[in-house]
């Protein structure tokens, strides 16, 4: 079990910018290293944005990317369904139009094998470094255990050879189940349709993600890291040793910068030479409260076909899915809100009123290989953690104590290989 005390390091003044969870993870463990550190947030408190609409999924069985072989057929035949997995905006863009082809490049087998690993590691050592800091400060987010992965028919489970084998190698434990043991482990599909089989993660499966973001703020307060919120940060400019801030009109100066702005952060390092294929997908939520305790899933839930998940978050059901391709406006599709509640009826029917859900929409920011962007910018004192995409709390203690120990002269104990900016120089 790691201690977790502060470290006495040389002290550096360092700047967060976004008080998402990346931005507050990795100003946790750099306060932990002993720096004096602020958070910069244009919103009014932490957890605002994307990390709002946080699916609740927390489980190393759940950080694999989108982009899985067959994709571009998924796309194309999600355009004549009522529901699918993937919603395509007629509102196209040929820059848009150039993320996609590079992004459904990505799920060639061996280039999806080999962003699986990166994520995957990153998600494991995330997870343990969770239950360390849970049991040292006792914080209770509504987490739950276990993630159950549904299949409705054979040949989805006859296609999950390959990604059986890729989490051995990568040492998530799991196991396949037939029908009538996915029933036993979760009583509340007794009632449900179809099912093929499952893959059970026993660990850590779901939790709220925001509630932790805030209870982790409150923590980095009592270490006296300093938070300044409704304040936009325009320019990011290497000045000598230090670097300089444009916030609101003022300039200030810092010994290191992190940039965990989400989709923000493109623009900022633009003028510092880094060019990211970073691209804001829209995804949806729909947040149900429970009516039938007898009926409501304990366990987390991630259906295969339509990739929506389902996590028990207190007394509530949080469905979370659908990339939507295309939209820059805050407006619901129709085939995305349906097919939330189509997965939602299919499962757990009479568990809540999901009809009466409230749903949320929001913009994730996703790099074409889905693989987090984490470490040294090439500019003098300018630092990156971004791109985690829709896997992102699970990865995101993690990639922020990697990044912490980079700024901090430390060896990272994960492997950098591939989650650094050296793949886009």
């Amino acid at each position: 079990m790691r201690t977790i005390v502060i470290q006495q390091q040389t002290q550096k003044q360092i700047v967060v910018i976004g008080g998402g969870v990346m931005g507050v993870c990795s100003a946790y463990f750099l306060a932990e290293a002993g720096h004096q550190v602020a958070v910069v947030e244009q919103r009014s408190n932490v957890a605002e944005q994307s990390t709002l609409g946080n699916s609740g999924i927390l489980s190393a069985g759940a950080a694999l990317p989108w982009a899985v072989p067959g994709m571009r057929r998924k796309i194309l035949s999600g355009m004549f369904n009522q529901e699918a997995p993937n919603v395509l905006n007629a509102r196209f863009s040929p820059a848009l139009w150039r993320w996609m082809r590079r992004w459904m490049a990505e799920s060639d087998i061996q280039r999806f094998r080999s962003h699986a690993r990166q994520m995957q590691r990153l998600a494991s050592y995330s997870q343990d470094l969770l239950e360390q800091i849970q049991q040292h400060f006792q914080l209770d987010f509504e987490q739950s255990p276990g993630l159950l992965r549904l299949f409705r028919s054979e040949a989805e489970l006859a296609a999950l050879a390959p990604a059986r084998e890729l989490l051995a190698e990568c040492g998530v434990a799991h196991q396949l189940l037939d029908e009538a043991a996915v029933r036993l482990q979760e009583p509340a599909l007794a009632g449900a349709g179809k099912l093929a089989g499952g893959l059970y993660f026993p660990d850590l499966g779901a939790g709220n993600c925001t509630l932790f973001t805030k209870q982790l703020k409150a923590i980095l307060q009592g270490l006296g890291v300093q938070f300044h919120f409704d304040s936009k940060v325009s320019a990011v400019a290497p000045q000598g040793a230090q670097v300089a801030l444009h916030i609101d009109g003022n300039v200030l100066l810092a010994d290191a910068v992190v940039c965990a702005a989400g989709g923000a952060s493109a623009e900022l390092l633009k003028p510092l030479g880094l060019r990211l294929p970073l691209h804001a997908i829209k995804t949806y939520t729909a947040t149900a409260t429970v009516k039938n305790y007898d009926v409501a899933p304990q366990t987390a839930v991630l259906d295969g076909s339509y990739q929506v998940t389902m996590a028990r978050i207190g007394d509530r059901i949080r469905l979370a899915g659908i990339a939507e391709f295309g939209a820059q406006d805050m407006s619901f599709d129709d085939k995305a809100m349906r097919t939330l509640l189509k997965v939602a009826q299919d499962w757990f029917p009479d568990a809540a009123n999901f009809n009466s859900a409230s749903f949320w929409c929001g913009h994730t920011p996703m790099l074409a290989d889905e693989v987090p962007l984490i470490g040294h910018t090439g500019a003098s004192n300018v630092f990156v953690n971004i791109g985690h995409g829709g896997s992102g709390w699970s990865m995101a203690l993690g990639a922020a104590k990697v990044l912490a120990d980079q700024i901090s002269g430390l060896v990272p104990e994960v492997d950098l290989d591939g989650l650094t900016v050296a793949r886009y120089r």
